[in-house]
């Protein structure tokens, strides 16, 4: 689910330079500085902040979560408050992002890969495919390591407990690449619309010039 936030204004007017990668990062952390605090207070987890170029403007893209999801009225809310965090900050002398932006909050779609513990306790009871290190190698995997598919059953700090073929295993996160969810066409009802659309826009930013990667 995307909210799309307004243009925001340089007073200078856009700037199309090309900016060297460690600029971008600076800029990338200044903004998670300013936009991490409003997330948190808002009662979510800020999972990721980049920024790219389309044409002229930039885009800024904010993705939270928080447990139990977040809905669209959450999402907007959370964007008005991101908002009006970032014009605080460029009037305050901030030269948070060259030109005009675009700022777009949004939830993780199912392909958002799993990777911290959060992650995994909030896709308990889903299946997911994840690489464990160590074990006989597979053409899929590096060697000494496996690839697997089973069904989150729990999650804590420093493990997960994963079901595979009825068979269940904690598995510390140390041992594990990042798992990716599946989705399972008998149970589409339990995917959200919003979820299936982040991965029907995911097709619509091959023409996006991402300027962090």
């Amino acid at each position: 689910m995307t909210q799309r936030g307004r243009a925001g204004r340089s007073a200078t007017g856009p700037r199309t330079t090309a900016r060297p990668k460690s600029d971008l990062a600076n800029r990338r952390a200044q903004l998670r500085a300013v936009i991490e605090p409003v997330v948190t207070e808002a009662g979510y987890d800020l999972e990721e902040v980049s920024v790219s170029r389309a044409g002229r403007r930039h885009i800024v893209r904010v993705i939270v979560d928080g447990d139990g999801g977040i809905g669209l009225d959450s999402v907007a809310e959370v964007s008005r408050a991101v908002s009006a965090a970032l014009d605080a900050a460029e009037e305050a002398g901030g030269d948070l992002v060259a030109g005009e932006y675009q700022l777009e909050v949004s939830s993780p779609g199912v392909d958002r890969p799993l990777i911290l513990p959060r992650h995994w306790r909030r896709n308990a009871g889903r299946l997911v495919k994840v690489t464990v290190k160590g074990g006989a190698p597979q053409a899929d995997a590096g060697e000494g390591d496996r690839q697997i598919t089973a069904r989150v059953v729990s999650a804590d700090d420093e493990t997960v407990t994963l079901d595979q073929d009825g068979q269940q295993t904690a598995h510390r996160y140390t041992d594990l690449g990042p798992g990716r969810v599946q989705v399972e066409f008998s149970r589409l009802d339990q995917v959200t619309d919003e979820e299936l659309t982040e991965i029907d826009d995911s097709d619509d930013d091959d023409d996006v010039e991402d300027e962090e990667r």
